[in-house]
């Protein structure tokens, strides 16, 4: 028990003046039993620390389940002997790694009334699956990586507003300008597009692609595969798959192409669509996001960020897709996104947006109501809005 309350004492100390995640202010603190899962690097565990240090009413700890203590030990008695010692709080980090992690949570939650657990796992973790079915208890949030608006905070301190859909939309022309101002756009826009995803960018910028291959692999060898049960022949045709995908997006996927090239049935591969997108890898653009299934095939796939883009193509990274892939990126976490029949995304079943350069015209979705244009501009007027403002969007 000592060893871990030093190792929580170490981590604790690391973090108090880091500035928070978006996600920090949108979390309940008062349920009992939250999950945040994303993917790795986003910054899941600095905001357990940072939790942990605001936490003045209850005495606290944070676990990482990857410590060499749960290979021979079971969490429950853990807590029970933590409990004893008077914590209250209990930060609980990379839930998926222990077998036992939904049944153990679930026992805490309804042994110990008094308690509250705060932990995270990867973005493929199912709440519904386990040895438990946590649906009923846990608060679930989703940690995406940074915005343009917080990369903008996190790289240079600059805090722009931000911005509803609507504000977008309606207030454009008069918001764009005001905050051109306050920062070099098209500079910082662009070094966004390439390395400002991840928090670690801050670390080392030398070594960031790097770590972006890093973590891609053990996203697919560890968070997927062992959680999935995955053999490893299909851990290597799901590596094949995403390589093929890399090279061509956004890329309209022939499945029965996909199947023969990659030598694996139908279904195999659009289950594995569905486990690179729900690991953060891959976005799926489909035709509507109602009763989904992964044998639901997608009209287009996307990398999940524009920086994967800049890894896989990092000479020849086509801005097309760059500008489609942000848009779909930004979106995304707070908005239902879907394929339109004229347009490249329909959002929230209603509002056209086409997406495109400095002279793009509206020539293609002339004539449909609630359409505009997201264009790589500084500012805009009409139905012409900078691509730029929907990175303020969380």
């Amino acid at each position: 028990m000592e060893s871990l309350i030093k190792k929580s004492d170490r981590r604790l100390r690391l973090v108090k003046s880091q500035k928070k995640r978006y996600l920090y202010k949108n979390i309940d603190w008062t349920q009992r039993l939250i999950l945040v899962i994303g993917y790795r690097g986003t910054g899941k565990t600095t905001l357990l620390l940072q939790h942990l240090g605001s936490s003045e009413k209850r005495k606290g700890i944070y676990l990482s389940l990857d410590d060499l203590i749960f290979e021979t030990n079971r969490l429950v008695p853990v807590v029970e002997q933590l409990y004893d010692k008077g914590y209250r709080l209990f930060l609980i980090d990379e839930v998926h790694k222990y077998l036992w992690w939904s049944k153990d949570l679930k026992q805490l939650y309804d042994d110990f009334p008094d308690i509250q657990i705060v932990g995270t796992g990867s973005s493929i973790l199912d709440i519904s699956k386990g040895n438990a079915d946590l649906s009923r208890r846990a608060s679930v949030y989703h940690l995406y990586g940074l915005s343009f608006r917080e990369y903008m905070y996190f790289n240079k301190n600059i805090a722009l507003p931000e911005l509803t859909l609507d504000d977008i939309i309606t207030k454009h022309h008069e918001i764009a300008p005001d905050l051109l101002d306050t920062f070099e756009q098209a500079t910082d826009f662009q070094k966004y597009l390439r390395y400002g995803y991840f928090p670690f960018f801050l670390e080392a910028k030398n070594t960031y692609y790097q770590k972006l291959e890093d973590t891609i692999n053990l996203v697919m060898e560890s968070d997927i595969s062992t959680f999935e049960e995955l053999q490893y022949s299909t851990t290597r045709t799901m590596k094949k798959l995403l390589y093929v995908i890399s090279q061509s997006v956004p890329f309209k996927p022939n499945i029965q192409k996909l199947s023969q090239k990659l030598e694996a049935p139908r279904n195999t591969i659009l289950r594995l669509l569905d486990y690179l997108s729900q690991a953060d890898i891959l976005i799926l653009l489909k035709a509507s996001t109602k009763g989904q299934s992964y044998l639901q095939k997608p009209e287009k796939i996307y990398l999940q960020n524009t920086n994967f883009i800049n890894l896989f193509s990092p000479t020849q990274a086509n801005i097309g897709n760059i500008r489609e892939t942000f848009f779909f990126n930004q979106l995304n976490p707070g908005h239902q996104v879907t394929a339109p029949k004229f347009g490249d995304f329909l959002i929230e079943g209603s509002i056209l947006f086409e997406v495109g350069g400095p002279n793009k015209t509206s020539d293609q979705i002339s004539g449909i109501p609630n359409s505009y244009l997201a264009l790589d501009i500084p500012s805009g007027n009409g139905k012409r809005i900078p691509l730029w403002l929907f990175g303020l969007l969380y």
